[in-house]
């Protein structure tokens, strides 16, 4: 094996064997043993390895700190060096100075101590790219004054909140970046546009959560490489640079939400044409949608013609007014959430073209008159949320067409009619199912719903397991139909606060994967069906404020956890946890009438009288032991009374024992 190149020896389960015959291999140039448990022995193992170009360590259970006493930094020849994904420790040891011909260096998730300066490797004039993100990124005391003799191209040193100070000088000299990510470090300052003016091959930008605060600002002349750049989670304050549609052209992924930026969208952003995700969420920007071009400090029309947009949020902001009639002849627009603003009027847009469409969120707003028909068009549309508004009427028909729907807010309303009539017109049942979509937007898609009687917000990947209905707070009136229990892959329902009646149906047994069940503020009769004990997932469940009757459900698997609130309010229900129990004090059975009265004690009906009168003396009881309680004076003249009673009773018994005696009673 002496002459063996290459070896792979990914996934191996057990210790990798350590003899010497294994490890003689004075020729191998690639190792790669990702994957495979490992101790730190393996560094001194690969001192004799004199040729080795690529070291793949990826996932191998390693920890401690990188010795350097041993063959790892002996090998002159390294040019690749991955140990991430590791449990590695403390600082980085001065002799990876010796690997004068490395170019990537990934050290990813571990737990070492980084000099945001990078020090520890100005002497490898070959690096290219280097991996930190996932550890403890640090500022050095004394930032050194020397010029690294790298020039990287990626650098990602993603961290975890630390406050690393402003950023290190050595930045200054890097000229040949291509991919740079500072993400979640505190950085502060203002925004390094100089970055961008000195790395003309710039293509992605993370700065998102390093409390950079000021203006935002471009770069002085034109850069055409950058297409990725995120901001987001900052202090940024003013408004938009006017021209950054021109200094910024090829941008395809714009993230500037979570910022103090106001004023109104620069119309030259409508001149990159590639803008796939534009983000500028949760900021303070103004003006009105209208349906004209005007410039006025609104935002135009021009957004939605944009060929390449994916992604357009917006919400979060203090837009006002109507929405357009017409969402362009966009081909590739997917997601649009414009939640948490003030738009007014009807919705009487409508999308030319655009019925690929995933997401919907209007919801939060002052938008009036009905749901309009045409969002049944939009046949790809996964969700749909126009919660908290003030839409009125009854659920389009037309609904029944998204066969593709994961999740429908309504709630907050004044929708009114039967609540789920239109599912009973489609063939698909409304059937909720985890989806695909592409990973450039799955990180920016997010929006709350109300899951267990909480508002959360979700985002990132989990939306593709996410499925459900919530129609709670609205005028709904009707029996719910059983077909409702088609909806197997639903996690939330909530119906509550509406003017439902019936029973509850059966058929809620099918919701294997539900998590919490609202059915509170109804007018639902009947019993609860037993079979719901079966969901095993469920976590809330509320069916209070109704008409409901019988026996709550047994005490067994979720339901032993639910308390008495989740039950009150429902006049002829008992059983646990309610205090009222089952058969404990039922009404009588009617009696058929008697034909002799005089035979059957009168008009009196003894069966009644003997409940009555039992009920009466355990009243009594109750009270005075209440008033006892209560009471510490009258409970100690309670106690002398008995007291003194049973003392009379004593003597006179010991006093008349002897003549009781006489007459036979001993």
């Amino acid at each position: 094996m002496t002459s063996l190149k290459t070896l792979m020896l990914q996934n191996l389960n057990g210790q990798l064997p350590t003899t010497q015959g294994f490890l003689d291999l004075k020729n191998l140039e690639y190792l790669d043993l990702s994957h495979t448990t490992l101790n730190n022995s393996i560094f001194q193992a690969i001192e004799t390895m004199a040729a080795l170009k690529t070291l793949k360590l990826e996932g191998c259970s390693l920890n401690g700190q990188i010795p350097t006493a041993q063959g790892l930094c002996d090998l002159n020849h390294l040019q690749e060096l991955d140990v991430s994904d590791n449990d590695l420790s403390g600082v980085l040891p001065p002799c990876l100075a010796n690997l004068t011909s490395l170019q990537r260096l990934d050290l990813f998730s571990n737990n070492l101590k980084i000099p945001m300066s990078l020090s520890p490797l100005y002497n490898l004039s070959k690096l290219k790219s280097f991996d930190g993100s996932g550890n403890e990124i640090f500022a050095e005391e004394d930032d050194h004054n020397l010029s690294p003799k790298f020039q990287l191209e990626s650098i990602y040193l993603r961290g975890r909140g630390q406050d690393v100070g402003a950023l290190p000088k050595f930045f200054y000299h890097q000229f040949s970046l291509q991919s740079l990510d500072l993400a979640n470090n505190q950085i502060k300052g203002e925004f390094p546009n100089w970055l961008i003016e000195n790395n003309t091959y710039l293509q992605e930008l993370h700065l998102e959560n390093c409390s950079l605060s000021g203006p935002f600002l471009l770069p002085k002349n034109s850069h055409m490489n950058l297409s990725f750049l995120s901001i987001s989670m900052n202090y940024f304050q003013g408004q938009i640079p006017s021209e950054i549609g021109a200094h910024l052209p090829r941008l395809e992924f714009l993230s500037m939400s979570d910022n103090g930026v106001n004023g109104s969208i620069p119309s030259s952003l409508g001149n990159i044409s590639s803008l796939q995700v534009l983000d500028l969420s949760n900021n303070v920007l103004t003006g009105r949608i209208l349906s004209n071009n005007s410039l006025q400090g609104q935002i135009p029309i021009w957004i939605w013609d944009m060929s390449s947009l994916e992604f357009l949020d917006l919400s979060g902001n203090n837009f006002s007014g109507p929405l357009p009639p017409t969402i362009g002849t966009s081909s590739n627009l997917r997601y649009i959430y414009l939640s948490r603003n003030k738009l007014q009027w009807p919705i009487t847009m409508t999308f030319n073209g655009s019925s690929q469409i995933l997401a919907l969120d209007l919801s939060h707003n002052n938008l009036t008159g009905r749901i309009p028909e045409w969002i049944g068009g939009l046949s790809d549309l996964i969700f749909l949320l126009l919660s908290y508004n003030n839409l009125e009427g009854e659920i389009p028909i037309q609904l029944s067409r998204l066969d593709q729907l994961t999740l429908i807010d309504l709630s907050h309303n004044h929708l009114s009619g039967n609540i789920l009539s239109w599912m009973m017109f489609t063939h698909h049942y409304f059937v909720l199912y985890p989806y695909y979509y592409d990973d450039m937007s799955s990180s920016q898609q997010s929006f709350e719903f109300t899951t267990k009687n909480v508002s959360l917000s979700y985002r990132g990947r989990i939306l593709r397991y996410f499925a459900g209905l919530d129609f709670s707070c609205n005028n709904f009136t009707g029996e719910i139909p059983p077909e409702i229990g088609n909806l197997v892959m639903i996690k939330v329902l909530n119906l509550s606060h509406n003017s439902l009646t019936g029973p509850i149906p059966p058929t809620f047994s099918n919701f294997k994967e539900i998590e919490s069940l609202d059915l509170s503020y109804n007018k639902l009769d009947g019993e609860i069906p037993p079979q719901l004990t079966e969901l095993f997932f469920l976590e809330f469940f509320n069916v209070a404020h109704n008409n409901l009757s019988g026996k709550t459900p047994a005490r067994v698997a979720q339901f032993a956890t639910f308390e008495e609130s989740s039950y009150k309010d429902n006049p002829f229900l008992c059983g646990e946890p309610l205090p009222k129990i089952c058969g404990a004090v039922m009404p009588p059975s009617p009696t058929p009438p008697s034909t002799n009265n005089e035979d059957n004690g009168g008009f009196i009906d003894m069966e009644v009288f003997y409940v009555t009168f039992g009920v009466a003396y355990i009243m009594v009881l109750l009270v005075i032991i209440a008033v006892l309680y209560i009471n510490p004076y009258w409970r100690q003249v309670w106690f002398h009374f008995i007291e003194v009673s049973i003392n009379n009773c004593y003597y006179f018994l010991v006093d008349n024992l002897p003549i009781l005696s006489k007459f036979g009673f001993s």
